[in-house]
């Protein structure tokens, strides 16, 4: 009987922790849609018991949550644009299928919820850096849907006694982010465009920062977010990220370096939903969890750009 369930295991963070599991000989079960997930991405993870279901099911939160004692949820419609354009499927895909999960889990007497938390719950306050002591104040319904996620763990732990961890991840980044979407994540449009030679477009004047987090951090601090002892980490949120920021503009410029683009950016009018800064506090992670990054932002880059030159798609 699998020990861990990974939600979301045929996306990008999902998957990442899925082959970490593996890797550490763990028994896995996947559970995807494929509505952002790629059935690609399942390819070496053939020794995990998967299934295709939708978390927006009850009965197959069900299904997927027997036997279990540990589950990471990284299932969501993870885009402030595409929440914008329809906000009632980020609400089917990200609270509703919460929700279910949740009450799954309880059911089938999962021990540990980890659950990904986003830092768009801080909304475009200007104080730097976010700490969790700063009230929520969402923008866009992507991250209305996450805060509300992160209270459901709250009461779930209050209310039930179920171990919840919301960890809330700052822009994550690396191989295995689709880049072909058009609400992919910025740095990987801009790695596949800049591969192939084309043009990146920044939205909004490129001075905008954010405190961009290579997907080996946040597999490790998902980890540790298991592992930890119950009467530190129960009901607990905190955030997941490096404690440093980057401009677009600057990550354009070492994008060239590695990427041999020559050309320059096209810029275009900000997004609606989109903040300006964003910065992590992650002393919280690091006294809870022991959490401290393992690659910084050029590393983690570097490992991106050769990840999609000899294995992602172009197009």
């Amino acid at each position: 009987m699998p020990k861990y369930l990974v939600t979301g295991a045929a996306g990008f963070i999902g998957r990442s922790i899925a082959a970490a599991l593996l890797h550490r000989g763990e028994s896995v079960r996947g559970v995807d849609n494929f509505i952002s997930g790629k059935r690609e991405n399942l390819a070496g993870l053939e020794a995990m018991e998967f299934l295709e279901a939708d978390l927006a099911d009850l009965s197959a939160c069900r299904q997927a949550c027997a036997g279990v004692e540990i589950v990471f949820h990284e299932a969501a419609l993870a885009s402030v644009p595409r929440s914008v354009a329809d906000p009632l499927a980020t609400n089917r895909n990200c609270i509703d299928a919460t929700l279910n999960l949740l009450l799954a889990a309880r059911e089938a007497g999962v021990r540990r919820l980890v659950y990904a938390g986003s830092s768009s719950a801080y909304g475009d306050t200007p104080t730097l850096p976010k700490d969790e002591e700063m009230p929520p104040n969402p923008v866009s319904p992507y991250a209305v849907a996450k805060l509300a996620g992160e209270h459901y763990m709250r009461a779930f732990a209050r209310v039930y006694g179920l171990e919840t961890v919301v960890l809330r991840y700052f822009n994550v980044f690396g191989p295995y982010q689709d880049p072909t979407s058009r609400y992919s994540g910025v740095l990987a449009t801009f790695c596949r465009k800049m591969l192939a030679g084309e043009q990146p477009t920044i939205y909004g004047d490129g001075e905008q920062s954010r405190d961009f987090t290579y997907i080996e951090n946040v597999v490790e601090g998902n980890l540790l977010a298991a592992a930890a002892p119950a009467e530190k980490v129960a009901g607990q949120m905190m955030n997941l990220a490096t404690g440093a920021r980057i401009t677009l503009n600057q990550t354009f410029h070492i994008l060239c370096e590695l990427t041999g683009y020559r050309g320059q950016p096209a810029y275009a009018a900000p997004r609606a939903g989109d903040i300006r800064h964003s910065l992590a506090d992650i002393r919280r992670a690091e006294a809870l969890l022991g959490y401290r990054p393992l690659v910084d932002f050029r590393e983690g880059l570097r490992h991106t750009v050769e990840w999609m030159r000899s294995a992602a798609p172009h197009g």
